[in-house]
């Protein structure tokens, strides 16, 4: 029997949409495959670039998991080692179909992207000889940015990132674009930073209230 993994609400305590269960037997796996194939196949720039789409298909249009949930799935799928778009496409398929689902999801996402650089791989030099290709390539750069800035601002939303909060993300890239800290060590770091908030100083906090 599928999990039904409906919420009324996400981690932050706001209101969430409903969200909904996969289709039952083989038509859910296609589904899934055919919906991360999609995200795989038509978003350039790499795993962050990937996290509008990924998040417009399961979010917004499938309705599988809800936009905290989504939040939280980017969080650990960013501090696990590997690509960051097999991680979170991983999550995704497991929580709906376990592990039959992780497989499905990961190779929808992994599949396009390994035909494409096989093929470039078969052809670059001949590709990049190619003027109009290569112009291409450096047109799609600039927009990658873009691609990559918009969910940046939709998390922080998410994330209730405000005037008390905002020198966590602001230091942290600091420390990460001029010091060259790791970023494995910015994640540990937030983690048990949190960890002793929520552990100490926020039940203080509630406590004194009471």
């Amino acid at each position: 029997m599928e999990e039904n993994i409906s919420e009324k609400t996400g981690t932050t305590g706001t209101a969430s949409k409903q969200t909904k269960t996969l289709e039952k037997g083989l038509n859910g796996f296609v589904t899934l495959f055919s919906t991360f194939f999609k995200i795989g196949a038509f978003t350039l720039g790499g795993g962050y670039a990937m996290i509008p789409l990924i998040e417009s298909e399961v979010v917004d249009k499938h309705s599988w998991i809800s936009k905290e949930e989504f939040l939280d799935l980017v969080a650990v799928a960013q501090s696990c080692p590997g690509v960051f778009a097999i991680n979170i496409s991983t999550f995704i398929g497991y929580k709906l179909r376990r592990h039959r689902g992780a497989l499905c999801a990961a190779m929808g996402t992994g599949l396009p992207s390994f035909l494409i650089i096989l093929l470039i791989a078969l052809f670059f030099h001949r590709f990049m000889e190619v003027k109009w290709i290569a112009a291409m390539f450096n047109g799609i750069r600039p927009a990658v940015v873009a691609l990559i800035a918009v969910p940046t601002f939709n998390m922080a939303k998410t994330a209730n990132i405000n005037l008390t909060n905002c020198w966590i993300p602001v230091v942290s890239a600091l420390l990460i674009w001029g010091m060259h800290v790791n970023p494995i060590f910015i994640i540990i770091a937030a983690g048990f930073g949190g960890f002793i908030y929520g552990k100490f100083l926020q039940d203080d906090n509630v406590n004194k209230k009471i």
